[in-house]
């Protein structure tokens, strides 16, 4: 075997070349990391966001937009009443009402940006366990209380929404009053004001949604009371499965954002080649030497494997350091919510994986290309 010295050695013959590979392979891998934490950051908060404990009752026809639904205001009672073995509190049922919207909201600085609503009463706090009153109170009227992320959202900065301010939806000003939290779930993005209120402001005269939690019933129970009451017009969703629909919905965009990354990063791997190609084919005599005097072709075949790895993974190494920096614990918003971009195990797995194949497999055509000719050919090249 050729001392591992000539590999490292042969990396620095040609500074500006070594830099496109390097350069080359951190592109890639970056992009690559990036894309799965973007779609990896979006997959976990959908999947939190539902708890296979809670059903939501919706419009007969919106199951797919909790947005679009509409459902008789009398239904929160009846269904308090007539589905037994409901969680309860105190003994209150967990049944909450929720009045759920899209609009423009203005911060007082006059920044307006799409802002996710939800009008909802206190109960909404038995149906949605993993919100935490972070700062202030809840909502009474005239005020309203905003998810810890909600500032990514509406793309302004933190203090804007901090608790005393004001935020401006229809021609009304309405004070924030606290700061909640839901760990990992969409609804930290959301603007919670109370549901009579948003009811006055959108003028509906009914909810998007009743959230039922349950307790010793079951789905089966919820989905007889929805049979039974026909004239309610409603359809039962588990709220894990309708988070799981609205992962299928935005499943294209997952798609993608891997197709961009694949394709950037193609394009690339062709610059890198051609370096490649280039930089072995002046070598071909060398090479030819080193076998006249006994190296073996698969012997230098695992010097010039060496050689790139170390090129590819000090680009990988150089794309985790970037990953780290840029991008780790980054939020983004979409259109219902805020996600995540988190460096989980998954994630430099794949920097790894792309960094290693780039290295090994992307070096095979111009090595064969260098090591085929014959050696008197070889070495009669110039």
């Amino acid at each position: 075997m050729l001392p591992f010295t000539y590999a490292v050695r042969n990396l620095f013959r040609d500074p500006a070349r070594l830099l496109q590979t390097v350069g080359g392979a951190a592109l890639v891998v970056f992009l690559l990391m990036t894309a799965s934490a973007m779609n990896n950051g979006m997959d976990q908060v959908l999947s939190a966001s539902g708890s296979p404990k809670n059903v939501i009752l919706l419009g007969t026809g919106s199951e797919e937009s909790i947005e679009r639904s509409e459902v008789h205001l009398e239904v929160e009672s009846i269904a308090a009443t007539s589905i037994r073995g409901l969680q309860e509190t105190l003994g209150q049922s967990a049944v909450s009402g929720e009045i759920v919207y899209q609009a423009p909201v203005a911060t007082e600085t006059g920044a307006e940006e799409q802002g996710l609503l939800r009008g909802v009463r206190e109960s909404a706090l038995l149906v949605h366990p993993s919100v935490r009153l972070e700062e202030g109170r809840f909502c009474a009227s005239g005020e309203v209380m905003v998810g810890i992320l909600a500032h990514r959202k509406l793309g302004v900065p933190k203090s804007e929404i901090a608790v005393g301010k004001s935020i401006r939806f229809e021609n009304t000003n309405l004070t924030i009053s606290g700061i909640f939290s839901a760990p990992g779930t969409v609804l930290e993005s959301e603007i919670w004001f109370d549901r009579n209120d948003l009811a006055t402001l959108t003028q509906r005269d009914s909810l998007s949604a009743v959230v039922v939690r349950l307790g010793d019933a079951t789905m089966a129970d919820v989905e007889a009371f929805t049979f039974q009451r026909n004239d309610l017009e409603l359809a039962a969703i588990r709220e894990d499965k309708y988070y799981d629909k609205l992962g299928a919905f935005y499943s294209p965009i997952q798609t993608m954002t891997w197709l961009t990354a694949a394709m950037v990063a193609a394009g690339a791997v062709f610059g890198g080649l051609n370096t490649l190609y280039a930089a072995f084919a002046s070598r071909v005599r060398e090479l030819a030497t080193l076998q006249s005097i006994g190296y073996k072709r698969p012997a230098i075949f695992v010097s010039l494997l060496q050689e790139s790895l170390l090129a590819t993974l000090t680009g990988t190494l150089l794309a985790l350091i970037l990953a780290l920096v840029l991008i780790d614990g980054k939020t983004v918003p979409f259109s219902i919510g805020t996600f995540h971009l988190i460096l989980s195990p998954t994630v430099i797995l794949t920097g790894l994986i792309v960094g290693t194949l780039l290295g090994s497999v992307g070096i095979l055509p111009p090595v064969w290309r260098t090591l085929s000719p014959s050696l008197p050919k070889a070495l009669r090249s110039s």
